[in-house]
């Protein structure tokens, strides 16, 4: 929900503006003369700015306690339905078709508010949605067939946090104290062994520049050439397809909370000329999962996406390392190690689940600061255009995209990880943790077999050496070996 920190709502009709925030104990200020007057007693912290689109005058709760008459026409509107709280009673409108809710919204304005909460339209527009998507302006005019991009009636008196926060995750832009820590390694020009030495063995992120710069990719990939080549093709944009060409006209128009994500894994057979366009990272060319041929689960996308569209915090998956190159735009990541869950995460115990807020900007305005305390605090960069990040099995990380970006990411395996997929993949719930293939169960087999096929004795000789690797972890020192714990002084054997 939201923080305590101070939200200040005014003129959402502008298209952007800067807002500040005040160190006080007092409940958020919504009137004009208010503000100004907080402005002049409080201290400022730093602000942040808002994008425009209309929020329908919902306001958040703690403004109710400095507007008299104190009326939350939230309440009023829904009659004996005002003791649900907000999330059930958008659950059970979720159940409605849209003709319904549009009838609704007319019952009062607490109704007019609710049933023009913009995920239940979008919603039924993907659940109907059949042949394409053409985006009209808001997911209501997409699913009436009809362009409005009217802000529609303002009410005065309605409070809610919850559809607040959403109105605000969907408008807020990424405040510069979230962007500032740059923590990541960044190496160029250096060689394939001190890369597996430095990084990929002991399993360290680490940022690469100057290794794309042969990709003709980096030239060609704008959005005029896209459409070109790709034509009618549809890729792969959540639970829909799209051309290019939609894709690209939503991505112009869209202000909510969680931006459709093009994430195609098949785009090189789609259109055989993007997968001529790029190549594989020369730290990155040992695939094993190469040797299961068609079968291999997916492994590469492509990523194309507006500002504020990304990845939640989330772990790649199959027990893979990763790779992303970007090509256009660039990209904000945090990276906790295995043994870190990130602030806000929660994980079921066998893995298989995760509950994390709903958007990416909830995380940063409800987390990002909780991360300045851990003793192990999260990896951080921004990458640009013609760098690659490499993510290494078992990290958690979140990526959220800066500017409309276009990138290229791939999965792989190594002598590295492999062992650590073949044990993932023999896991007993491992019908639902393997992904990206139609066959869960036998893929442990069909790969140990692939391997031992291909490369004989490797799976017995990577063993061999973690076993060893291990016993020398275990092995005391040589001073555990002549101190006494006991007594707390030397001991010499002769």
């Amino acid at each position: 929900m939201l923080s305590s920190k101070t939200l200040l709502y005014k003129n959402h009709k502008r298209k952007k503006k800067n807002v500040k925030t005040k160190k006080s104990k007092k409940i958020c200020v919504s009137t004009e003369k208010g503000v100004t007057k907080q402005y002049q007693e409080e201290e400022e912290d730093e602000g942040f700015s808002l994008k425009g689109s209309d929020s329908h005058g919902v306001q958040p709760l703690g403004n109710l306690y400095i507007n008299p008459p104190f009326h939350n026409s939230r309440n009023t509107g829904l009659g004996n339905l005002q003791t649900l709280t907000d999330e059930l009673v958008l659950d059970i409108l979720g159940l409605l078709e849209g003709t319904h809710l549009g009838i609704l919204s007319t019952v009062s304005k607490s109704f007019y508010i609710f049933c023009n909460h913009e995920p239940l339209w979008r919603n039924l527009v993907l659940e109907t949605c059949k042949g394409g998507l053409f985006f009209k302006g808001s997911w209501k005019s997409t699913f009436v067939g009809v362009c409005n991009r009217t802000c529609g009636v303002k009410i005065r008196d309605f409070y809610s946090d919850y559809l607040f926060q959403s109105w605000l995750c969907a408008n807020l832009e990424m405040k510069s104290e979230w962007l500032e820590r740059d923590n990541v390694v960044r190496r160029k020009g250096f060689s394939v062994d001190e890369f597996v030495m430095n990084f990929e063995e002991p399993n360290k992120p680490v940022l690469l520049e100057g290794c794309l710069e042969n990709w003709p990719a980096l030239e060609k990939w704008n959005r005029e050439y896209l459409i070109e080549k790709c034509g009618d093709v549809r890729f792969s944009v959540g639970p829909v397809e799209m051309k290019l060409e939609d894709y690209f006209r939503y991505a112009d128009q869209v202000r909510e909370e969680r931006p459709l994500y093009l994430f195609d894994p098949k785009f090189a057979e789609k259109v055989p000329q993007l997968g001529k366009d790029f190549d594989v990272p020369i730290f990155f060319n040992e695939d094993l999962f190469s040797v299961l041929g068609n079968e291999r689960p997916d492994y590469r996308w492509i990523i194309i996406g507006p500002a504020g569209s990304g990845s939640s915090f989330h772990i790649d998956p199959n027990s893979t390392s990763a790779w992303n190159a970007v090509i256009k735009g660039s990209k904000k990541w945090i990276l906790f190690p295995p043994d870190v869950v990130p602030p806000g995460v929660h994980p079921s115990p066998d893995g298989a689940e995760v509950a994390s807020p709903v958007s990416i900007m909830e995380w940063f305005m409800n987390f990002y600061n909780a991360t300045k305390n851990l003793k192990k605090r999260p990896i951080e960069c921004v990458c640009k255009a013609g760098e690659v990040i490499f993510v290494p099995n078992g990290w958690w990380h979140l990526v959220i995209n800066l500017e409309d970006s276009i990138a290229i990411t791939q999965n792989f395996v190594s002598r590295r990880n492999l062992l650590n997929v073949l044990e993932f993949l023999k896991r007993p719930n491992a019908c639902t943790l393997v992904s990206g293939t139609s066959d869960r169960v036998n893929l442990h087999d069909k790969f140990k077999s692939a391997i031992e096929a291909y490369l004989p004795g490797t799976i017995d000789e990577l063993t061999l050496k973690a076993e060893e690797k291990k016993a020398q972890q275990s092995k005391p020192s040589f001073w555990d070996s002549v101190t006494d714990s006991k007594a707390g002084a030397f001991k010499f054997s002769f």
